[in-house]
């Protein structure tokens, strides 16, 4: 019942930002053939730019002149900073709001336990996260196909799917944990939208700066680098672990505080 009217919910709110973020990648792509046309001038444009740059946005490893390299440095970052956005606003509020919203009275009204509520919302966060991925990747795939110049290349296209989904839900099992915790949605989604800034910030300045190298494990765009994808043709295992560590953690952890909360009803 929780899962089907969630799901009926969200729904309008998952094209929208599908739509608006597949689109904005989609005519960012368009513009490809030109830059690609211009890879001699470009090339020597970016020899300008400082190193630091450079490395803040993959220019140093990835170039202009390719299909991937182009989108990896412009519209990439829009899906997994965007995203990130979506998927912390979906799941901040999706427990919290029932005790907001004066709802949870009625809910645990009915034949349903606290552990079932948390892993229907749980899977709503889910398939959320996935069709809004596939249905962004599925645009961008299209945007490929009409500017493709030969260098397009799917198996690192896939990873790049891929990655943005187990960035998206590492944040979301953040998100949902405090969902748990706190009362308000504004609160939950203050620190979340804050979360995913402040660890973008991370990522920025440990690949510029040699001596703050190690921040970047405290940052989850990190482990989905676009230039690390395109290169290795893979996602580093020790991201992938970390992720995946960090997805159970907040998820056990928010089954045993909802069953033991305080329902403020």
């Amino acid at each position: 019942m929780v899962f089907k009217q969630e799901l009926k919910w969200n729904f309008k709110s998952l094209l929208i930002w599908s739509v608006i973020l597949g689109g904005l990648v989609f005519l960012m792509m368009q513009i490809y053939p030109d830059f690609a046309k211009q890879q001699g001038n470009l090339e020597a444009l970016l020899e300008a730019y400082p190193e630091g740059i450079k490395k803040a946005f993959n220019m140093d490893q990835l170039s202009l002149g390719t299909v991937l390299g182009f989108y990896a440095i412009e519209g990439y970052m829009l899906i997994t900073l965007i995203g990130s956005i979506y998927v912390v606003l979906l799941s901040g509020n999706m427990l919290a709001k029932e005790e907001g919203e004066k709802t949870i009275e009625f809910l645990l009204s009915k034949p349903i336990s606290r552990t079932s509520l948390v892993t229907q919302k749980m899977l709503v966060i889910v398939v959320n996260v996935i069709l809004f991925n596939l249905f962004v990747s599925l645009i961008n795939l299209t945007g490929f196909m009409i500017v493709d110049d030969g260098t397009f290349e799917f198996y690192p296209f896939v990873l790049m799917s891929i990655a943005p989904i187990l960035l998206h839900l590492t944040f979301a099992s953040i998100a949902f944990l405090l969902s748990s915790i706190f009362r308000k949605g504004r609160q939950i989604l203050s620190i979340t939208v804050g979360l995913v800034f402040i660890t973008y910030f991370l990522q920025v300045i440990s690949s510029v700066s040699d001596k703050l190298e190690n921040l970047k494990y405290m940052s989850p765009f990190v482990y989905v680098d676009a230039a690390d994808i395109i290169t290795n043709e893979s996602i580093k295992g020790l991201y992938l672990v970390i992720m995946f560590a960090v997805m159970i953690i907040c998820t056990i952890s928010t089954y045993w505080y909802y069953r033991k909360k305080d329902i403020a009803v």
